[in-house]
């Protein structure tokens, strides 16, 4: 066996908490066939609906599609939409336990409208206030009662309110104290909140905007620099950025990595950064290298951009796509 897919093997073996922003992600397919006589839009005739798990809960999917068991903790509303949400993931065999539902704050759903295979408009339903003192006290409490089980946290931050500093401040000491390494997937109202993180994944995108970066800053020379002095300065064991189409760039303890995306057939890149953050906090936690750890997230990513819509990439699948690499 490569070693390569013995770090897949050893995720088996994982328990992963997810903490962060749970969404429904909704989808509504049907045929436009005439425009509509009272604005100047197409009229969609419904053919099929579909609610599938969105934000954190896709990170949920992909960790267990990838053999580990997830707990999930986060907060929703105590909604219709919420509901669903539950069932969604009660279907799946994953466990609600460490959910907390709060009355009059709605669950963040976001519906696609989509027609042959364009998509033709999204509507979100959401807020971003931070939840209340009450659920965040009780979210609190679910990840004390689960923490001591995991091997991993992943924080999952879609700037939704869940995670607040405060909340992620306590969960990093808690972490630290049990030497449970922790990885973040973040967004810009946290950015600065994660300090001492294990592993902190931000896109491209989300890098230069947290840092107030200019272009110049982030280009394939002046990249290692940058991410070098970020990482010091926030006293992370790791940053490791996305780059899209220039592949991914992972600075780890004393290694720096850089690999090139693997040539796809692009699809949809919808839900390759929920995949890349799974399989990085799974093989980290199995305890990959900083290039292994780096190859199988990069190749996961490319993976799920073949496939049409938000779809967990399975062990099994990334073992055979990881065969065909040189060990690493």
């Amino acid at each position: 066996m490569s070693a390569l897919a013995k770090v897949i093997e050893g995720f088996s073996k994982l328990r992963v908490m997810v903490i962060g922003d749970l969404m429904v992600d909704a989808y509504t397919w049907g045929k436009v066939s005439r425009i509509s006589p009272e604005a100047p839009v197409q009229v969609v005739n419904v053919v099929k609906r579909e609610s599938r798990l969105g934000g954190a809960g896709n990170v949920v999917l992909n960790v267990a599609s990838l053999g580990a068991k997830p707990i999930v903790c986060s907060v929703i509303g105590d909604d219709a939409t919420g509901a669903s949400l539950l069932q969604i993931l009660v279907d799946a065999g994953l466990s609600v336990d460490g959910i907390i539902q709060e009355g009059g704050r709605p669950t963040t759903v976001k519906e696609r409208v989509i027609a042959g295979s364009q998509q033709l408009i999204r509507v979100d339903s959401e807020t971003e206030a931070h939840i209340s003192k009450s659920s965040s006290a009780a979210l609190l409490a679910a990840i004390k009662a689960y923490i001591s089980q995991v091997d991993v946290i992943i924080f999952e931050d879609y700037d939704k309110g869940v995670l607040s500093e405060g909340l992620i401040q306590e969960v990093m000491g808690l972490a630290r104290g049990a030497g449970i390494p922790t990885v973040v997937d973040p967004k810009k109202k946290n950015f600065f909140a994660y300090r001492g993180a294990s592993l902190f994944k931000p896109n491209l995108h989300e890098l230069r905007d947290g840092l107030g970066l200019e272009s110049s800053d982030l280009s394939s020379l002046a990249l290692p620099a940058t991410v070098k002095k970020f990482k010091e300065s926030q006293n992370f064991g790791g940053v490791f950025v996305t780059l899209s189409e220039r592949g991914v760039y992972m600075d780890y303890a004393s290694e720096q990595v850089a690999i090139t995306a693997h040539i796809r057939q692009i699809a949809d890149v919808s839900g390759a950064g929920d995949t890349v953050i799974s399989i990085a906090a799974c093989a980290l936690a199995a305890g990959a290298t900083p290039a292994q750890i780096a190859e199988l997230a990069n190749l996961g990513g490319g993976l799920v951009c073949e496939l049409l819509g938000v779809v967990p990439i399975e062990a099994e699948l990334l073992k055979r796509e990881a065969a065909g690499l040189d060990a690493v």
